[in-house]
């Protein structure tokens, strides 16, 4: 019965991997980086807090000691979003998921900086591996690198990094007590409230006016599909198989769909070299993973 739950993971990470192509069709219709961040976090407050108010509306309380945390969270959730859509934009979609998915690393090297938390031989080799995939995904031992924009590589990174931190502040204020749609619900709310002045509500105007039945449809499906649920799902699947498992079937998920999205979508299709980058990095990562897993 337990395996049944290991497709909650695996939904969120597909569903997370699909975000590539909402990001690309409204930056197509006009909608610049801010206003899109405002329209995915805002509609997304409305299926979190059904989330909430259906598990425990005491999940709704918070302290104001928890506030900074929170903020930091929020901060690095906008920032991730920003460097990850710019890269989406930019680079072919399997890259931009790759490149986030190693996250887990920018953790280890954190960890150490920070807490000086041990690096063990294992650990080092499945960033390497991770590293080497990467380069692999990018073609340049096949192609001209100029030909992939350095400044998507670049925001492939930065979002990894700003994952990284989110994973590890996001950790600590759970220490504190804090429950994962907690901590979620009130960043996308300060985001949102920040982004305001920030949102241009012309280009939504605009966007809405092509086809205002299929175009609220599709922000609504943009919000809930690529943001809320994924969320939602990985949670709900705590509560059934260990966070380390549930975290390995995501970082395998998520760039598997980004892969066949794009190459479904828009045609991108990877080389044996870009493929055997892409499997190799989803297998270091698995494994990082793993170790954390059987350590914890």
């Amino acid at each position: 019965m337990k395996k049944i739950y290991l497709i909650l993971p695996i939904l969120a990470g597909f569903m997370f991997g699909s975000s590539g192509i909402f990001v690309r069709t409204l930056t197509q219709n006009g909608i610049d980086p801010t206003t899109l961040l405002f329209l995915r976090f805002s509609i997304a407050i409305i299926p979190l807090m059904i989330a909430i108010l259906l598990t425990d509306k005491k999940l709704l309380k918070i302290n104001l000691k928890d506030i900074p945390l929170i903020l930091i969270c929020a901060m690095c959730i906008v920032g991730l979003n920003l460097c990850y859509n710019e890269s989406m934009n930019t680079v072919p979609l399997s890259l931009a998921a790759v490149l986030l998915s190693i996250a887990p690393s920018y953790v280890l090297i954190l960890a150490y900086i920070l807490f000086r938390e041990k690096i063990t031989s294992k650990k080092i080799i499945c960033m390497l591996l991770a590293i080497f995939g990467c380069i692999l995904m990018t073609g340049i031992l096949e192609n001209d690198l100029s030909n992939i924009p350095l400044l998507g590589i670049l925001c492939g990174i930065g979002a990894g990094l700003f994952w990284a931190v989110y994973l590890m502040a996001s950790k600590k204020s759970i220490e504190n007590g804090n429950h994962t749609y907690t901590i979620l619900i009130y960043s996308i709310i300060f985001i949102s409230i920040a982004l305001l002045p920030f949102t241009d509500f012309g280009q939504i105007n605009n966007f809405v006016n092509i086809n205002p039945t299929l175009t609220v449809l599709f922000l609504i499906v943009h919000s809930t599909f690529s943001f809320a649920l994924p969320y939602i799902f990985s949670t709900l699947s705590l509560n059934y198989i260990d966070s380390g498992t549930s975290s390995i079937f995501m970082s395998g998920a998520e760039p598997l769909a980004a892969l066949i999205f794009g190459f479904l979508i828009y045609s991108e299709v990877p080389t044996i070299f870009m493929f055997c980058g892409f499997i190799l990095t989803i297998i270091a990562m698995m494994r990082l993973s793993r170790t954390d897993k059987v350590k914890n």
